[in-house]
C-alpha cells in the first residue's frame, strides 16, 4: 500500500477527535485523546490486531468491506470516507445512491439570485427539489404539484401543458430517457429508477418503447425551446452541475439565448404572476 504512513496517520488523526464518553466506553486515565485502538476495532467489528497494523502501515492493503466497517467505526463524514478509501485503496468507494428530499439553504439561495434564469436541482431519479421563482413561472409551478410528482419524467410523460410547451417533445423525450438511464449508475441508483421506469412503462406506452430502446445520453448542456402560454417561444441554453459532495444532486441552469428573449423573461418574471397551466 504506497500510501500506508498517509492512511495510518489518517486513522489515528480521527480517532484522537472522538469522544470515548460519547460511545459510552469508560474514560478513565487515557495517555492519549479518542478512542484506543482496541475500542475502534469493536465498533468497526474488526480483530484489534488486524487494525493495529493498519494504523501501522502493515499488513497490506485492507478490503473495502473491512474500510466500510472502519468509516463507520469512526463516523467519518461522505468526503472523510473517500479520502480514507484513495489512501486505502487508491480508489474512490462505490457510489451509494441517498434519496435526498431537500437542499440546503445556502443552495436555495444561489438558485434565488438567478432572477431571470431558471433554476432546478434534481435527484438522479430527476425528482425536482428546488427550483427558483423564474422555474415556476416559465417552466413548472412544482410549488403546486405533491412532492411525489414533481418529476421531471412524469411531467414529460403525463403532463399534457408540459408536453405542449416542448417545440420539438419527441426529441426532448428521448433526451430525457436517456439521461436517466445513465444518471442512474452514475449515481448508484439503478434500482430506484428502475421502480420509477415500471411505472412509467405501465402509464406511458411512448415512455416504455424509449426506455426498451437503451439509449445514452450525456445531459451536461444543450439548448432547449419552449412555447409559453404566456410570452411565446423562448429560446433557453442549459448547462448542468454537480453539487459537491452530493452525488445525488445536480443544478440544471437554463440562460436566455437572445438579448430579446431576456429581455421578454425579465419583464415576465418581475411582474411575478402565477396561472394555471403555466408552462
Amino acid at each position: 500500500m504506497d500510501d500506508s504512513k498517509d492512511f495510518g496517520a489518517f486513522l489515528r488523526d480521527r480517532r484522537a477527535r472522538l469522544d470515548p464518553a460519547s460511545f459510552g466506553f469508560v474514560v478513565g486515565r487515557r495517555r492519549t485523546p479518542g478512542l484506543r485502538r482496541e475500542e475502534v476495532a469493536q465498533r468497526a467489528n474488526i480483530s484489534p490486531t488486524w487494525y493495529t497494523w493498519l494504523e501501522q502501515g502493515r499488513g497490506g492493503a485492507p478490503s473495502a468491506d473491512v474500510l466500510d466497517r472502519i468509516a463507520s467505526g469512526l463516523m467519518l463524514t461522505q468526503a472523510e470516507r473517500e479520502h480514507m478509501f484513495m489512501l486505502g485503496l487508491g480508489r474512490p468507494p462505490e457510489v451509494r445512491y441517498h434519496h435526498a428530499d431537500s437542499v440546503s439553504p445556502r443552495l436555495q439561495r444561489v438558485l434565488d439570485a438567478l432572477t431571470t434564469s431558471p433554476a432546478i436541482v434534481k435527484t438522479p431519479t430527476w425528482d425536482v427539489l428546488a427550483w427558483n421563482k423564474a422555474a415556476a413561472l416559465l417552466l413548472t409551478d412544482y410549488g403546486k404539484l405533491p412532492p411525489g410528482e414533481r418529476n421531471v419524467l412524469r411531467l414529460m410523460f403525463t403532463n399534457a401543458h408540459v408536453r405542449a410547451a416542448q417545440d420539438d417533445w419527441q426529441a426532448v423525450a428521448r433526451f430525457v430517457v436517456g439521461g436517466l438511464r445513465a444518471d442512474a449508475v452514475r449515481a448508484g441508483a439503478s434500482a430506484e429508477v428502475a421502480q420509477l421506469a415500471e411505472e412509467l412503462s405501465r402509464m406511458s406506452p411512448e415512455f416504455a418503447a424509449l426506455w426498451n430502446d437503451n439509449d445514452i445520453t450525456g445531459q451536461g448542456d444543450g439548448l432547449k425551446r419552449l412555447h409559453h402560454s404566456k410570452i411565446g417561444l423562448i429560446e433557453l441554453e442549459f448547462s448542468t452541475f454537480a453539487v459537491d459532495g452530493r452525488t445525488d444532486l445536480a443544478v440544471v441552469v437554463y440562460n436566455p439565448i437572445t438579448p430579446e428573449t431576456a429581455e421578454r423573461i425579465a419583464a415576465y418574471v418581475s411582474k411575478g404572476s402565477f396561472a394555471d397551466g403555466d408552462v
